[in-house]
């Protein structure tokens, strides 16, 4: 696709060099702590779901056959709102992405189709139907557990810090699919008795930090309660984790990188340092601050590691934000941080559908998050 191709030249022609400079679609601050987005680089951006949530085909369904009739069934009618983008997460997150850049920068080239394209996805309709999915089918009560229901409650969290007449009418029609959510992890959370430490959906610390995000913001106390007390069930006794083994060939998040970014919100900024230090050993986190190496960014799997680098990046930058001032490590996150995003951003729209489909998401909460 033409607009694919612009943007990887874009982007590779950022000039990343002169930091603290603006260029045309990236910025660096002076002291090489974060990486920011033009108005002209979220353009860019927002063509990869523009492009992806309403193709329906290549399609990668997780739905459970139960009947015959149900083989029948595309993925457009299974789920009318998150049909596209390959799969129901990633339509998801890239849904939230829209919305974080309609928010973010809203008189670009492309607003009003972004407008229209959330006004159909984001129908009453569609939402209820969306919603109706969990109870409709015996088999969906663990659909998309955790790292879809992660993605539903972050893309209505956006939703509600927005204050547009257009966001309060589409957070209120999100409200079905949300309650159900919600009401899925309230349930399963008591029940789980072990932490998944994978680098990839199931990982339990990466669906909590989004969790605990929204319970905070919409003030759900018995949820906030509940996703504090299981953090530290799973993690606050954690030392010396295994990270000299990380990573696997398709790993997409840092299992231990997770839990430290889930920890920081859990613990105080004292408490936290203390856990932190006796949490990795010398060799575990040398090992993490390594950038990943991407070998063949066609095959849909290893191009999970693109990925890698930047949810590295978005956690090096929260665990920065809550060391102390004196801690060298604070700085050292920061840089990396930043490397991580100068080398993997050109690299997100590579023309592949196996990375274009949700690697912009990355990018953009990535980009998003607030350094001190």
């Amino acid at each position: 696709m033409i607009y694919k191709n612009l943007l990887l030249s874009a982007l590779l022609a950022c000039g990343l060099s002169v930091y603290g400079q603006q260029n045309q679609y990236l910025t660096v601050s002076k002291d090489v702590k974060k990486v920011g987005l033009s108005e002209a680089g979220a353009s860019f951006l927002a063509q990869l779901p523009l492009h992806c949530i309403q193709t329906e085909y290549p399609n990668k369904p997780n739905h459970t056959i139960e009947t015959a009739q149900e083989v029948a069934l595309s993925p457009k009618q299974l789920h009318p709102s998150f049909y596209g983008c390959l799969d129901w997460h990633s339509s998801v997150h890239g849904h939230w992405m829209l919305v974080k850049i309609l928010k973010t920068y809203p008189n670009l080239p492309e607003t009003q189709q972004i407008i229209a394209m959330l006004e159909n996805s984001f129908s009453p309709e569609n939402l209820q139907k969306e919603a109706d999915y969990f109870s409709q089918y015996k088999l969906a009560k663990g659909f998309e557990r955790t790292y879809g229901w992660a993605w539903v409650l972050k893309l209505d969290e956006e939703l509600l810090t927005w204050d547009s007449p257009m966001a309060k009418r589409w957070h209120k029609s999100l409200q079905p699919l949300t309650q159900v959510i919600v009401q899925r992890w309230m349930e399963y959370l008591p029940k789980q008795t072990y932490p998944n430490r994978t680098g990839v959906h199931p990982n339990t610390a990466f669906g909590m930090v989004f969790a605990l995000d929204w319970a905070r913001a919409t003030k759900n106390i018995a949820f906030e309660q509940l996703l504090v007390q299981r953090s530290k069930d799973y993690y606050f006794k954690n030392k010396a984790v295994a990270a000299i083994l990380e990573p696997d060939g398709t790993d997409f998040l840092s299992p231990s990188l997770e839990i430290a970014d889930l920890m920081r919100r859990v613990l105080t900024p004292q408490a936290f340092t203390k856990w932190f230090n006796q949490f990795y050993t010398a060799e575990g986190l040398k090992n993490v601050l390594q950038l990943p190496i991407v070998s063949d960014r066609s095959d849909y799997q290893i191009v999970h590691l693109d990925g890698l680098a930047l949810s590295k990046a978005w956690c090096l930058l929260g665990i920065a934000k809550q060391l102390p001032k004196t801690d060298l490590r604070k700085k050292q996150f920061q840089e990396k941080a930043t490397t991580f995003l100068q080398k993997t951003l050109p690299n997100i729209a590579n023309g592949n559908y196996g990375g274009d489909h949700w690697l912009g998401s990355f990018a953009m909460y990535a980009l998003s998050l607030e350094v001190e």
